[in-house]
């Protein structure tokens, strides 16, 4: 591997970054002799670290761990204005943004969502998880097959809510800003008259305007939790629910030049007003944990979420080069996604000493249930003998349309998932040697069953099959402050279960992940400088890609031969340069590659042109600082977001950018102001790549354009005021 990193980089290499690599999953009250002795003095720990993740599973200190975690907490959150996931990527080295809510994570396109370590997303689908009620972002690099099971090899993210707490707290925000945003939300939270209950009610309302026409959000989420604390036990109870109406947003990106140059303004919608998306979530958990004497601790969670997705929205086509150019063709798509959801998991710990070697053991298991009832309805655009106009890229004329006037077909599908796993997790502490050593056994299975527009039903295609996965870690602390560790780990995804039937060539085996890493930490200074340097080399496996021979009886065949390769360096920084003043880096690195397939070019292999992966930058840099002026009782914070260049589906370029955000906060005690900017200099930019339609009508109609980048949101600013209690 060759690497164009620079040596400061390597300067830099003993210092940790403050919330990253942690590995402290609160499972139990049992307390690790080795935290006891970590003293943290630094404004960087104090504001942005945290001592636990539930994203490893077992609890640990950051020095200690074999994986690469990153953790954003809510101070971080509220200091950089964040509402919604796609606000923190900069935050995490080797992650940027793909569409909606997935990611590229280390060069792969990731969209795994966990809930306090249990699979089950309330935002389905083309939602983005939102933030209110979350006390902390963690995201688990590279495979986690034997912690989670079924997932794509870059990584994970897992969203720790907020819980009851049995001291007294509460807050209530009011916000307001440019594209008419104003929003207001509230949360209590303390002791309840009954001994050891404990309760939290929250509320959460905003409303904006979006810079694109006709686009908006509405989202009003409610949040509710009980507690109740035993002797060696505590059971929480949590109800949320999510109402969210994004007029206009089922977005497919601008037009754009194959040079990334946008053909017209960046507020230009293919949607009508009335277009949108309309989501209604009911979300219920239950968590139970405790101890049973002092080396063995237990918790176990169900989860259950009702979850209702409507979608209309006006869909772009292409421009037709030698007819019009300034007519952009349209079709409309109507959709409903019923979606139900049921979880549940559990973990046992047992800590023990075998001679001189202090030993955890981790046994548990996870189940998961999803049924999704899918209705897709569509109408054609007018050139292709339907009954949907066009519309103008330059001078859009909107609401000269009805959508009840079009002929709108149906078909309707049925899916269900099927996951159970089981894993057993061991770390071995001698003097300063600490290994890990895991296995999970997962069984899964697929139903599918397809209905066409003329109402036909065909058969149901069912697939099981199942997967052992590995993971093996070990950390050397070459002194207290300072450790070297290796990982190696495993992942798989179960082939769609549409082309697993016999005729389709199936069926086949998952897809794999494997990866090796080797990482340097440290800790200096009582925590004041805190950094990590990680190498990583992941290779994916047994990807499926069309049979060169050709399809069979009508139905196209698929062989599964396809292997990528992904190499890159991460390095995060964290630092109290002074008492007042804090500094941290996120850069990611990374290099992916085809190394196999069956026609030598990538064809078949999906997110990729050529030897190219879509939305994967080779270098990322994210850059966050915060300056108290304790004498006036204010802060000010700077942050800068860059991303190398990328390329979209159809081959087409999206160019770089980098762009600034300021905080100003006062604070002069209960009552706080926090005036917040994006995009600080009015950067015109594309976040990502996306839709390639130059193919969506036939040649007969002449040359076409229908490539598709999004454009990043350009200055926005909101005023925040809070008081506590």
């Amino acid at each position: 591997m060759k690497y164009a990193v620079s040596p400061w980089i390597f300067s830099l290499a003993l210092v940790s970054p403050a919330y990253s690599q942690t590995e402290n999953a609160p499972l139990n009250d049992v307390a690790d002799d080795r935290l006891e002795t970590v003293v943290v003095t630094a404004r960087a720990a104090k504001l942005y670290r945290v001592n636990e993740t539930e994203a490893g599973r077992l609890p640990i200190a950051p020095l200690d761990a074999s994986q690469s975690i990153t953790t954003l907490t809510a101070e971080l959150i509220r200091d950089q204005g964040a509402r919604e996931s796609t606000d923190l990527y900069r935050n995490i080295s080797g992650v940027s943004q793909f569409s909606y809510a997935g990611v590229t994570a280390r060069g792969f396109r990731q969209t795994e969502i966990f809930y306090d370590g249990l699979r089950g997303d309330p935002l389905v689908t083309f939602s983005v998880p939102q933030l209110f009620n979350i006390e902390r972002v963690e995201f688990l690099k590279g495979p986690a097959g034997m912690l989670y099971g079924v997932g794509a090899p870059g990584g994970l993210f897992n969203y720790v809510t907020k819980k009851p707490t049995e001291d007294f707290n509460a807050n209530l925000r009011a916000i307001a800003g440019n594209f008419d945003r104003q929003g207001v939300s509230g949360e209590v939270s303390g002791g309840l008259s009954v001994d050891g209950l404990s309760g939290r009610l929250g509320f959460f309302y905003e409303d904006r305007d979006l810079f694109q026409d006709n686009a908006g959000n509405e989202t009003s989420i409610y949040d509710i939790g009980l507690a109740q604390d035993f002797e060696n036990t505590r059971i929480t109870f949590q109800y949320t629910r999510y109402d969210q109406e994004l007029p206009g947003s089922r977005l497919r990106g601008v037009l754009v030049e194959e040079d990334g140059d946008f053909i017209t303004d960046i507020e230009w919608n293919h949607n009508e007003a009335f277009d949108g998306m309309d989501l209604e979530t009911d979300y219920f958990n239950l968590r139970a944990e405790g101890t049973i004497g002092e080396n063995l601790s237990w918790n176990a969670s169900a989860r259950y979420i009702d979850a209702q997705e409507l979608q209309q929205w006006h869909s772009p086509i292409v421009v037709l080069l030698d007819f019009d150019e300034d007519t952009l063709e349209r079709g409309y798509v109507d959709q409903d996604r019923q979606r139900d959801i049921a979880s549940a998991g559990a973990n046992l710990i047992w800590k023990t000493s075998l001679g001189p070697v202090e030993t955890r053991i981790l046994a548990g298991f996870d189940v998961y249930n999803e049924q999704l009832d899918f209705r897709n309805g569509g109408a054609n655009t007018v050139l292709l003998g339907g009954n949907v106009p066009g519309i103008s890229i330059s001078q859009p004329v909107y609401g000269a349309t009805d959508p009840s006037t079009y002929d709108v077909s149906n078909t309707f599908s049925e899916t269900e998932q099927d996951r159970l796993g089981g894993y057993l997790l061991g770390e071995f502490t001698w003097r300063r040697w600490i290994a890990t050593l895991g296995v999970r056994y997962d069984e899964f299975e697929d139903e599918f069953q397809f209905t066409q527009f003329t109402g036909t039903e065909r058969p149901v295609e069912r697939f099981d099959d199942d997967e052992t996965t590995m993971r093996a870690g070990l950390v050397y602390k070459l002194r207290d402050d300072v450790s070297l560790y290796a990982q190696w780990s495993e992942s798989f995804e179960p082939q769609d279960a549409g082309v697993q039937t016999v005729e389709a060539g199936g069926p086949f085996s998952p897809t794999t992940g494997e990866m090796y890493e080797l990482g340097l930490k440290t800790e200096l200074f009582n925590g004041r400088l805190q950094s990590s340097l990680v190498a990583y080399q992941i290779t994916r496996e047994n990807i499926l890609q069309p049979d060169p021979a050709g399809s069979a009886f009508g139905q196209e065949r698929f062989v599964a031969v396809g292997e990528i390769e992904s190499e890159g360096i991460e390095f995060d920084l964290s630092a109290d340069i002074t008492d007042d003043w804090v500094f941290t880096l996120a850069y990611g690195y990374n290099d992916t590659s085809i190394t196999e397939d069956v026609t030598g070019d990538g064809g078949g292999i999906g997110n990729n042109v050529g030897d190219q992966f879509i939305n994967a930058p080779e270098h990322q840099l994210g850059i966050w600082t915060r300056y108290q002026l304790p004498v006036f009782d204010m802060a000010v914070a700077l942050g800068m977001d860059y991303i190398d260049d990328r390329i979209g589906f159809g081959g087409q370029d999206v160019p770089s950018y980098e762009i600034f955000d300021a905080s100003l906060f006062w604070e002069p005690g209960p009552v706080s102001v926090m005036l917040r900017v994006d995009n600080l200099l009015d950067e015109e930019y594309a976040s990502s790549g996306f839709l390639d339609i130059t193919g969506r009508i036939p040649a007969v109609f002449g040359p076409t354009l229908g490539l598709y980048n999004f454009p990043g949101s350009p200055r926005s600013y909101f005023l925040e005021v809070s008081k506590t209690w």
